[in-house]
């Protein structure tokens, strides 16, 4: 067995850890950003640390706005369409790799050439559609276009393809039926898949800005993307106040991941062997 090269490994650590505080530099600067007066910033000071701290930025967002609201419209979606697209995706997924039924190959490459469509192709019939059903201005009208991912049909199907067939006739042999093996057999398999599928999905929809914009007019009903156009002035910009706003829109996300933290490398890991 070869002996690892302890020189080679801490170059290589060095190198990833330099990356990594390079890649967390952009965050750095909007947190201390969001900490300076709208002045300094806009003085052009050169300092990295705020000259004297401050957290006018943060009271506008929340005092001055209905900010928490937005933080509850995004968190309702992005939840109600992670768990949505969670559940359609492995039932779908499922279904195409575990059954056989007229039409199933092409029905499935339908489901695949939905992903080489740009949603602005397809913006304004759903609007219309949207319209149609008079849920223009509800939060109904962001969670109905994203119940059902291709992508995640298309993931699912190829995780469970791997799992044996006779574990599953095996179940059925005990008398499980097919919502029981998707509980207890196909679920628990796939989990890493579905934790990495799910941090993506709701980090879309939490940052999902164009169609929340087309779709809300009432500023109660408004999505956290859509609190950085609203702190913007027609002639002026608030940047300590939009920096504030954009710290407190990444925390959710931030502790999404940390959460799932280890499933969703494992995900990942899952995925590049596929």
């Amino acid at each position: 067995m070869q002996r690892r090269n302890r020189w080679l490994d801490g170059a290589i650590l060095i190198v990833l850890a330099a990356a990594g505080c390079l890649m967390l530099l952009p965050y750095l600067w909007m947190v201390l950003s969001s900490l300076k007066s709208n002045m300094e910033i806009v003085s052009g000071s050169h300092t990295l640390f705020p000259q004297e701290a401050s957290l006018e930025g943060y009271r506008t967002v929340l005092v001055d706005a209905p900010f928490v609201r937005w933080l509850l419209n995004s968190a309702v979606t992005s939840v109600v369409i992670t768990a949505a697209t969670l559940f359609t995706s492995a039932l779908a997924g499922y279904i195409f790799a575990k059954h056989e039924f007229k039409g199933k190959k092409i029905l499935f490459l339908l489901i695949l050439a939905t992903m080489m469509i740009p949603f602005q192709v397809v913006m304004i019939p759903t609007y219309l559609i949207t319209a149609k059903l008079g849920l223009v201005n509800q939060l109904l009208a962001i969670i109905l276009p994203s119940l059902v991912s291709s992508y995640g049909v298309f993931l699912a199907k190829q995780f469970i393809e791997d799992i044996p067939q006779d574990l599953l006739d095996a179940a059925r042999i005990d008398g499980a039926g097919e919502l029981r093996l998707m509980v207890r057999i196909i679920t628990p398999l796939i989990f890493p898949m579905l934790s990495a599928l799910g941090i993506f999905t709701f980090m879309n929809s939490w940052n999902n800005y164009l169609w929340p914009l087309i779709v809300l007019d009432d500023t109660r009903k408004m999505t956290v993307p859509l609190a950085l156009v609203y702190f913007n002035g027609t002639h002026t910009v608030n940047y300590n106040v939009v920096m504030s706003a954009a710290v407190l829109i990444t925390i959710p996300v931030i502790i999404v991941f940390l959460i799932f933290q280890k499933q969703f490398i494992k995900g990942l890991t899952m995925t590049g062997m596929k």
